[in-house]
């Protein structure tokens, strides 16, 4: 992950960019909607920087089958307020170098982040501390705020965990729910630090699930939450709050429909359950591995159109090239590139998955053994 130079901006054009450097995906998604903008905030200016040569794209995914609703009773507004905001942190990240048209230089920036634990963890995003040299973390309002350890780090679903001194927290971890209970309708709130003010609650419902997003990696972020809390630059990290007062979510980027980096009504957030998944990985320190097919696909007749092959990646020894169309995986139908992508996330690096693909016309299988996601 080259170093930010600004929080991660991308803003998107009505009309489509020029091409920029291509990526190994898992597939392209396509399909653009206004402009995406991940929501830390420079300190300095309160503004975000844009990152030149980039776009994100959100791709409408099927929507799951109804679910229950949650048994309980609900709490309103100002008890999950009372509740969670104490916890709610308040991260400033310094040293982080811009691009600016006088040159390089070096500033801070904003965002937010929660306490998971009684052992100092912090929740955020990964594009909140992306190239900082330092980082603080404050949860009172008050003061600068103590000094942070960036404990572990996945740029490809946007996750950080910060480490402060447990002794010196005197509030209580934010409780995590279930992102997979979540349904489009559900009551939603989001506390974070937008423009530096810190602890501010909005509130909102779940406009959408399914939803996938670019992270700051490039590859994609799949059964992302849709809201339309409002979110802002400086919500990066903050949590998107059920009615039970539990972390459904963490707050990362909004559409800016590309008209400046204010909230317009769609907000994505991480599903919490990607979270807990990492979590025991990303606070002992280790690194979170990602399977890779190395192909960039486009959708296609009936499955994914390989577009391009990474060399020396599994894709490659198993002898798939350009024009091949991609149509099961391991005996499950692929009707596009986001389920390739779905699927092939599901495995793990050094897996070995039985390819499904037509070239010519002609049906072929190859046994494709999966690599590790590049940085």
């Amino acid at each position: 992950m080259p170093t930010q130079t600004e929080p991660d901006v991308i803003r998107v054009p009505e009309s489509p960019p020029p091409p920029g450097p291509r990526r190994w995906l898992p597939h392209l998604p396509s399909g653009l909607l206004g402009g995406l903008v991940a929501v830390a905030a420079g300190a300095v200016l309160l503004a975000t920087g844009v990152i030149d040569g980039r776009t994100t794209r959100v791709l409408e995914q099927a929507q799951p089958a109804t679910l229950a609703r949650k048994p309980g009773r609900a709490l309103d507004a100002e008890q999950i307020y009372a509740k969670d905001a104490p916890g709610v942190a308040f991260v400033r990240s310094f040293g982080i170098t811009s691009d600016t048209p006088f040159g390089r230089s070096q500033g801070s920036a904003t965002g937010s982040g929660f306490l998971v634990d009684k052992s100092g963890d912090v929740l955020t995003n990964a594009h909140v501390v992306d190239g900082a040299k330092r980082v603080t973390v404050r949860f009172d309002g008050e003061g600068s705020g103590m000094t942070a350890q960036v404990i572990g780090k996945d740029d490809s679903n946007d996750l950080a965990v910060l480490r402060v001194d447990p002794s010196r927290v005197k509030v209580d971890p934010l409780p995590l729910g279930d992102s997979s209970a979540v349904r489009a309708g559900n009551a939603v709130l989001a506390i974070g630090n937008p423009f530096g003010f810190d602890r501010t609650v909005t509130s909102g419902i779940v406009s959408a699930l399914q939803r996938q997003i670019t992270a700051p990696d490039g590859f994609t972020i799949d059964h992302v939450i849709q809201t339309d809390a409002a979110i802002n630059p400086g919500n990066s990290g903050g949590p998107l709050i059920d009615s039970h007062g539990q972390v459904i979510g963490i707050n990362s980027q909004i559409a800016t429909g590309g008209g400046g980096d204010a909230n317009v009504g769609i907000g994505f957030s991480i599903p919490i359950d990607a979270a807990k998944a990492e979590l025991p990985t990303l606070e002992r320190g280790g690194s979170v591995q990602h399977a890779f097919l190395g192909v960039e696909a486009v959708p296609g007749r009936g499955g994914a159109l390989i577009g391009r092959v990474a060399p020396g990646s599994g894709a490659a020894k198993a002898g798939l090239r350009a024009g091949d169309l991609v149509s099961a995986l391991d005996g499950k139908a692929i009707a596009g590139p986001d389920a390739l992508s779905r699927v092939v996330g599901g495995h793990k690096p050094g897996q070995t998955v039985e390819l499904g693909y037509r070239r010519a016309g002609q049906r072929h299988t190859a046994r494709v053994t999966l690599g590790t996601r590049p940085d």
